[in-house]
């Protein structure tokens, strides 16, 4: 199954997550590098998320549902716009919650699973939120294009007004010339291990080698939906973690090269 190498740990989350995975992977004496197989787009008009600073005095929560819909939505803030003292800011995971604060959100505002949360995702989120009184209170949702409507649904079922708001597009890459060489390479490379974070960038390397065999393949997933995904790919083995970078070292370590 392997040639006995150091395992090589390939980052799939975009571009900016993967790079800052990387250096920390790194930091731990993992052989990492990113291939990212979601890339994050700008929408094609700006306007609605400047509107939506304007309004966010109005909302009692405003949700992100990842690193990027922070990132983006800050971006867009305009100039003399704070964040409300008295508006909670809700993040899934502890990558959202980070940016959240690099961002300048206060931590006070800040409402995110607890560290030790079986899992990070919605369903945990909502754990935090559901013991408040949600009846006639406004929420946004920011987030990118689809995705899950979970947490939105509960809300609206305690009695909250949900809006949302589009922060980016998400784009599977292209992989031509050097890309696709690198890719093809790391398929079939029997020293790598896969680091998924997402089902859609299975999907996304499912399109982009749709002739791969992965019996042979390992992969690293941070929530059992993704490792499902993976195994439904053909992965041949597939394991489970948290999404900090503890557990995934933790997760990596146990694998056998």
């Amino acid at each position: 199954m392997s040639s006995g190498r150091p395992l090589r740990v390939v980052v799939t989350r975009p571009a900016a997550q993967a790079a800052a995975w990387v250096q920390q992977l790194r930091g731990r004496g993992i052989d990492a590098e990113a291939l990212p197989l979601i890339e994050i787009a700008p929408v094609d008009d700006s306007s609605s998320l400047v509107d939506a600073w304007h309004a966010i005095a109005r909302h009692r929560l405003v949700v992100f549902v990842s690193a990027n819909a922070v990132e983006r939505f800050f971006a867009a803030r305009p100039d003399g716009v704070a964040w409300p003292d008295d508006v909670a800011a809700g993040a899934p995971g502890p990558g959202t919650a980070d940016a959240l604060l690099r961002a300048g959100c206060p931590a006070a505002a800040v409402v995110s699973p607890a560290v030790e949360a079986a899992q990070f995702d919605s369903e945990a989120l909502w754990e935090r939120l559901r013991g408040r009184d949600w009846s006639g209170a406004r929420v946004l949702v920011v987030r990118g294009d689809g995705g899950r409507d979970w947490l939105a649904d509960q809300l609206r079922d305690a009695g909250a007004a949900i809006e949302t708001v589009g922060a980016y597009r998400r784009v599977a890459p292209t992989f031509a010339g050097a890309g696709r060489e690198r890719l093809d390479a790391l398929v079939a490379g029997d020293d790598v291990v896969w680091l998924f974070s997402s089902s859609e960038a299975i999907a996304n390397l499912a399109r982009a080698a749709p002739d791969a065999r992965w019996q042979q393949a390992r992969a690293i997933a941070t929530h059992p939906r993704i490792a499902a995904r993976a195994r439904a790919l053909g992965f041949g083995t597939v394991v489970e973690c948290g999404a900090t970078v503890d557990a995934v070292v933790a997760c990596i370590q146990s694998i056998e090269p």
